[in-house]
């Protein structure tokens, strides 16, 4: 019996991806970039094990039994680390050994928070261990299992080339900087909702490139210029140039998803009220001091710099007041010391408080962290004989 458990975060994109090339290798239209998130707070894990005693290939995924041979694209990313591990493995025989592989996220599946990045980097990261791969080229096979996946297979800053050959095989990720890189760099998530979105982002993507006469213009005009001009922002940590070029994303991004035909809207009422609070917390403060992005659904993700964290919570909390702000699950990840704003503060800002009440279901603080790691086997999901620890009946 081999096992291995891993675990990979999301990540947040900066530049977006919407659109594909070619969608059964899953190729872009345009180049993107990211911050991959820490694992302390937000990760998808799994655990696998190979074994000859094994009869079927099993996977269970947040405690449920899912088939595995029916989708597609995890049986793409199996096959390919196998035909890497029949070139590179000395002793094949493990190959022919059945999995059992459990995986489990902790944040919510199909909500914009890219539970299917985290999950496709994990399992493809585990799987590639457990043969002794992990050292290999693993971005493009991250990426058959969902595009932006491949960014999650690196840690800090990483660019998703969209490439030009039709095999995909130039369509990969590199990292521009480690973590450790800018290690000020803070992310709140501010959950508005949890729900699955309407549309999900296979079928938008694929009615966007079909439909919107914006979409060319953004893939040609704008994206190399972003991503020329927050590439050397990251390098030379000039928050106030990624955090404008990554809100400029975000709302072309979501212009291209109205320019949709039928359009397409994922974010609500509470989404727009917390851009335009952004937009005066740094008017306030005469430089762009926050940066607000939405991927496909209402939850806004905050980038900012750690010396700014506590009083951004603080005047969040004034403007957009809640009825469980005390209690120790509204705030989550890493601590925030929440000051209380005092009647000129409020008046000064130029917004008539409160903007919405009770818009979060809860916060999560977190960080840009340094990408998929293993953990020891005591932390697996699964027992020693290869079933799940955590089952749902």
């Amino acid at each position: 019996m081999l096992t291995a458990t891993c675990k990979a975060a999301p990540n947040i994109a900066v530049v977006k991806y919407w659109g594909k090339r070619d969608e059964q290798l899953i190729l872009p239209v345009n180049d993107s970039i990211s911050g991959t998130l820490s694992t302390d707070e937000l990760s998808a894990k799994t655990s696998i094990t190979a074994d000859p005693t094994f009869t079927e290939d099993k996977m269970w995924l947040n405690g449920t039994e899912v088939t595995i041979w029916d989708n597609d694209r995890l049986k793409n990313c199996i096959e390919y680390l196998k035909k890497i591990a029949q070139e590179k493995l000395a002793d094949k025989s493990i190959l022919n050994y059945k999995l059992h592989i459990c995986s489990e996220n902790d944040f919510p599946t199909a909500a914009g928070l890219a539970s299917s990045a985290a999950g496709y980097a994990c399992f493809v990261y585990t799987l590639a261990t457990l043969y002794g791969l992990e050292n290999e080229e693993l971005t493009g096979i991250a990426r058959l299992g969902s595009g932006s996946a491949c960014r999650s297979i690196y840690g800090g800053f990483v660019q998703w080339k969209s490439g030009e050959l039709a095999d995909g095989s130039d369509s990969i990720a590199v990292q521009i900087a480690p973590a450790s890189h800018w290690p000020e760099m803070h992310v709140l998530i501010l959950v508005v909702s949890d729900e699955r979105k309407k549309v999900g982002s296979t079928v938008g993507m694929r009615l966007a490139t079909e439909t919107s006469e914006l979409l060319n213009y953004r893939r040609n005009h704008c994206v190399p210029k972003h991503v020329e001009e927050i590439t050397r922002a990251i390098l030379n940590r000039d928050f106030p140039t990624f955090g404008e070029i990554t809100m400029r994303e975000s709302n072309q991004f979501h212009a291209i998803c109205l320019d949709t035909y039928p359009p397409m809207i994922y974010m609500n009422d509470q989404s727009h009220c917390v851009s335009h609070f952004i937009h005066k917390y740094n008017e306030k403060a005469g430089e762009v001091k926050a940066a607000y992005t939405f991927d496909a659904g209402a939850n806004a993700c905050v980038y900012l710099l750690e010396s700014e964290v506590a009083k951004f919570v603080s005047y969040l909390n004034a403007y957009f007041p809640n009825n469980i702000a005390t209690n120790d699950e509204y705030i989550r990840g890493i601590p925030v010391q929440v000051n209380s704003l005092n009647e000129s503060e409020i008046q000064s800002f130029g917004v008539v408080a409160p903007l919405a009440k009770n818009a979060f279901k809860y916060i999560i603080h977190t960080k840009v962290g340094e990408g998929p790691q293993r953990l020891d086997d005591s932390e697996s999901l699964l027992t020693s004989d290869g079933n799940p620890k955590n089952l749902k009946s």
